[in-house]
């Protein structure tokens, strides 16, 4: 069962958002490493956002200080113990209080002018949603060359990753996040969201100017070329309803930084 857990404070991000207002989730799993690097990349962006902003934290089995981090950030709780992203995402959204929705993995970080630029690309009412470039902390071969073997993907479908937005009444329209994929979810939501949009006449964008950096810790535990020499584990993990797979890599991955 998902709780709800909010923690009000005057003028901070847990306040309520009117329109046009952005809603950001965060999946996060002992992530109090992480957690604070993502956070204050979001307030890095925020003065340039010309909205309100409310941060969703989606506390994911925590054994560590990952609430204790995002309540003195200011941002709204929700519990979600499933191991599943699909479902840990959707209470998030379902959580959140604003029109527009954002959602960010906890180990990654926003370019400053991230929130600007999705303002100002959602005020065209064609514009459903869309994501983002990807960029890792630190580059090697195996780390390219992983990356080169998902390129086709996005190059097929023509989207972008990392951080997906989207107006929320799109995301009800498509139903969310699909509940029956362990890994993979993000992929699957991009595709569905954008043969939606193309339904509607409008259109998802990929945005060009801003960014996300991203942790290399699966690299740094599995090895850089982990991907690329075990191609059937990506293929698994790919594929979306693999347990085994998703457990290994992402729900039950021992996060060190």
């Amino acid at each position: 069962m998902n709780e709800v857990q909010t923690k009000e404070q005057p003028g901070d991000a847990a306040a309520p958002n009117p329109a046009p207002g952005l809603t950001i989730v965060i999946p996060a799993h002992n992530e109090e490493q992480a957690l604070p690097l993502c956070l204050r990349s979001i307030e890095e962006a925020r003065p340039l956002f010309p909205g309100t902003l409310e941060i969703v934290v989606v506390l994911n089995r925590c054994s560590d200080a990952t609430e204790e981090i995002a309540l003195h950030a200011g941002c709204r709780i929700v519990r979600c113990d499933i191991k599943n992203l699909s479902v840990i995402r959707n209470a998030g959204v379902r959580a959140s209080r604003a029109p527009l929705v954002a959602t960010i993995d906890a180990d990654s970080r926003m370019s400053r002018g991230m929130l600007a630029h999705i303002a100002e690309i959602m005020k065209d009412p064609r514009t459903i949603g869309g994501g983002v470039l990807i960029l890792p902390e630190r580059y090697s071969l195996g780390i390219l060359a992983s990356a080169l073997m998902l390129l086709p993907i996005a190059l097929y479908h023509g989207i972008g990753g990392g951080l997906f937005f989207f107006r929320r009444e799109s995301f009800e329209a498509i139903g969310g996040f699909d509940e029956r994929r362990l890994s993979a979810e993000d992929i699957d939501f991009i595709v569905r969201l954008k043969r939606h949009a193309r339904s509607q006449g409008k259109r998802i964008r990929t945005l060009l100017r801003s960014y996300i950096v991203t942790s290399c810790r699966k690299f740094d535990h599995f090895g850089d070329w982990y991907f690329v020499t075990h191609p059937l584990m990506t293929w698994r993990l790919l594929r979306g309803t693999d347990a085994e797979a998703a457990n290994r890599v992402w729900y039950d991955f021992f996060r060190t930084k």
